[in-house]
């Protein structure tokens, strides 16, 4: 008897379907995976037969899922909705025990996945890192590590970013240098945010030793979503740099920043590039430029490759223009 009943219990649990969540779209279709994410405009769908599969808002009929979400329809607005119901085209049901409320799609502009402790927490980020070791006539042993984060809850964003390259020849040092900077984003309308940020530069081999530079100025954010991201900016600026030789220079700069990143081939190659060109006030220097580009191969979910290339241009400088270029390539971590 005992038997017959763990065989009953295994045959309907074999023959009960896998729960997931379901989208009508508005063409007919009908899609069924599990909901990541819907933010800028595109809700994200996994599925086990395509991957993620990014579909535009606009023509999405209507959906269901039996997953506690956060559904956003405001920066100050949010519902913990314990399940998504299917409505008339348009709306969706939020279930919440003897509270279901019924709102249009167009009115939702974000639904994600709940955190612990800041429910509306976004947070992700990569680190990377590269390694070259060449062993001829001349040793050369060459590191470089770099990371770039962003947290944003409600209308605040804070973003940081680091790296450190190291190069050996035999036994002598050619390349010894580390960069931070810390930024803060306060939007004022879904778009248009105030950033303020100061970013700090270390090398221990060309002559300008320090860089200390202390930013704010307004910025616009392009989009934001799945797919990619992309911001512009405009900052004022004041730098301070110190040579080996002990001088000092310190003024104004107005400059333009951008970052953009853009996911292709199924999220599995990512083209990012970001940088700042700026322009001192005073005849300290004729002009600035920061930048990097290059590509990400995503290996699994969190394991990534990448190569990028990197340049740092000062022109114009009492003390010597500054022109580097340096390539990369190596492995890296994504979240």
């Amino acid at each position: 008897m005992l038997s017959r009943t763990l065989l009953c219990i295994a045959i309907i649990s074999a023959s009960t379907p896998l729960l997931a969540d379901t989208v009508w779209l508005k063409n007919g279709d009908k899609l069924t995976g599990t909901i990541k994410v819907f933010d800028g405009g595109k809700l994200l769908l996994n599925t086990k037969y395509a991957g993620d599969i990014p579909l535009d808002w606009k023509e999405v009929k209507t959906l269901e899922s039996d997953q506690h979400l956060l559904v956003k329809q405001d920066a100050y607005t949010s519902e913990m909705s314990k399940s998504l119901k299917a409505a008339d085209e348009g709306k969706v049901t939020l279930a919440n025990g003897d509270a279901p409320k019924t709102v249009d799609l167009a009115s939702i502009q974000q639904i994600m996945k709940p955190k612990p402790v800041v429910t509306d927490l976004v947070w992700k980020g990569n680190i990377d890192a590269a390694l070259d070791f060449q062993r001829a006539d001349t040793d050369t042993d060459d590191y470089n590590l770099a990371f770039k984060t962003s947290a944003s809850h409600g209308r605040w964003r804070h973003n940081a970013k680091g790296e450190f390259n190291r190069e050996t020849q035999d036994d002598t040092t050619t390349t010894n240098n580390w960069s931070a900077e810390y930024s803060l984003d306060r939007f004022l309308t879904d778009k248009f945010f105030w950033d303020g940020r100061i970013t700090y530069k270390h090398d221990g081999i060309e002559d300008l030793r320090r860089q200390r530079t202390v930013g704010t100025g307004p910025g616009y954010q392009l989009w934001d979503d799945e797919l990619g991201a992309f911001k512009i900016g405009a900052l004022l600026n004041r730098t301070d740099f110190e040579y080996s030789n002990g001088e000092k220079d310190n003024f104004y700069s107005v400059s333009g920043t951008w970052d953009y990143n853009r996911y292709l081939i199924g999220k599995k190659v990512e083209f990012f590039t970001n940088g700042e060109l700026g322009k001192p006030l005073s005849g300290v220097a004729d002009y600035s430029l920061d930048t990097e580009v290059g590509f990400r191969y995503k290996v699994t979910e969190w394991a990534s490759l990448n190569v990028k290339a990197e340049k740092d241009i000062i022109t114009g400088s009492d003390n010597g223009d500054l022109n580097k270029t340096r390539y990369t390539a190596g492995f890296g971590v994504a979240w």
